[in-house]
């Protein structure tokens, strides 16, 4: 059974946004052109939290384009209910450009340290970045979600927030998920539990395609002009059971992404390349952790991982999950990962500040932010910046291309 406080429902409960059928549309043009393109008037879907997903085509690459999002109630209606934003479209692979970019994880609603949600969308958003990942737990299902509806309503009130509905109006964004926002903490496919009540993996699976701006599979690459490439992967839908003995068959992104890495890997010319997985692959993590790359438990084909990176040019790990920052670099193959940290101080922690060992290149228990420069000066140059949540640079990276 699901109790709600005495009055209370799911429409009615604090941070409800409940949906309503209507119609949407939108209009966009790139920067310094004064013809807007207009898409349809189309039907919101009541199955998939009464939202619309549109996928626009013809677009030109390296543009900013205005957008203006339209509602009316029904095809009599009048509109009424307008939103404005923007988005960057990437260079193309001949195109050498100055790129920048921000990456974010393990996002708590109540955790929240903002009037109106979190510190680092307000600093993030005076970057005038070009693009933005989140890689992953953007929610936590854990305790709020025990039923479909509680799972639209968990992503209807994280992006009814002040700051995170402006920001990523603004802001080009990409978006990974991990376990929390997948179902629940160290989930996989086929656990026993009725910790989640009614909500099951498949829907969690379900709700975050529906929520999320993604057109095909979870795993993609994007090519930003001719020294950046980043590769974001799926980490729950084709995992193992983490209570597995580890060994050749037991997998975190299964044969076909694995297969799928390398060759778009060996594809790309691009200057610098970046994995960005929602888990660790470098680490160190803590030694009672065995659900990741980097870790025991997964360590056969985090092996392979290592071996393929290490034998590429300039290419870096960034990671998310992890709930504190951290810079380490692999003893036995060199590779550099870059931990992002939490979104919220109050959402830090899980490791020792005095435990630095070896590897570490910077530890900081702390929540914040991370930035990402790709500059094609010199041959190539990569910073890689971590900030605290109020914006405060609390470490730099910096390194040419090999």
């Amino acid at each position: 059974m699901i109790y709600f406080p005495q009055g209370y429902d799911i429409k009615t409960i604090e941070g409800a946004v409940p949906g309503r059928n209507g119609q949407v549309r939108l209009q966009f043009r790139s920067e310094g052109n004064r013809t807007w393109q207009v898409t349809p008037w189309e039907a919101v879907d009541p199955k998939a939290n009464f939202s619309k997903k549109f996928i626009l085509s013809g677009l030109e690459s390296g543009k900013t384009y205005n957008l203006v999002v339209e509602a009316r109630a029904d095809q009599w209606g009048i509109i009424t209910a307008t939103m404005n934003g923007k988005f960057k479209t990437p260079p193309d692979a001949q195109t050498s450009k100055k790129i920048l970019f921000a990456a974010s994880t393990c996002q708590g609603y109540p955790h929240q340290d903002h009037p109106g949600g979190y510190k680092i969308y307000p600093f993030l958003e005076s970057l005038d970045l070009d693009f933005f990942v989140h890689a992953g737990d953007i929610i936590y299902y854990d305790n709020t979600a025990k039923n479909k509806a509680m799972a639209y309503h968990n992503w209807n009130r994280m992006f009814s927030l002040p700051t995170n509905k402006s920001f990523h109006a603004q802001v080009t964004s990409y978006f990974e998920k991990d376990d929390h926002d997948t179902w629940f903490n160290d989930s996989y496919r086929g656990i026993e539990t009725s910790f989640m009540g009614e909500f099951t993996f498949d829907q969690g699976l379900e709700v975050f395609r529906q929520e999320m701006p993604i057109k095909d599979k979870t795993y993609r690459t994007f090519r930003w002009g001719r020294d950046l490439q980043i590769w974001l992967v799926e980490g729950r839908d084709y995992r193992s059971p983490n209570t597995m003995p580890d060994g050749p068959d037991k997998t975190i992104w299964g044969k076909e992404q694995l297969e799928w890495f390398k060759r778009t890997v060996r594809e790309s010319d691009a200057t610098f390349k970046l994995l960005i997985s929602p888990t660790p692959v470098i680490g160190p993590d803590r030694s009672t952790k065995k659900d990741n790359h980097s870790n025991k438990g997964f360590y056969y084909e985090g092996e392979q991982i290592r071996k393929f990176i290490s034998k590429q040019s300039n290419m870096y790990v960034i990671c998310g999950d992890r709930h504190w920052q951290y810079i380490s670099k692999d003893p036995k193959y060199g590779i550099v990962e870059f931990s992002i940290g939490s979104n919220s101080n109050a959402h830090s922690g899980g490791w020792n500040q005095d435990d630095l060992r070896p590897e570490h290149l910077y530890l900081n228990v702390i929540g914040g932010v991370m930035t990402v420069s790709i500059d094609p000066a010199n041959g190539g140059i990569i910073s890689v910046k971590h900030y605290s949540v109020e914006g405060v640079k609390l470490n730099e990276f910096k390194s040419l291309a090999k």
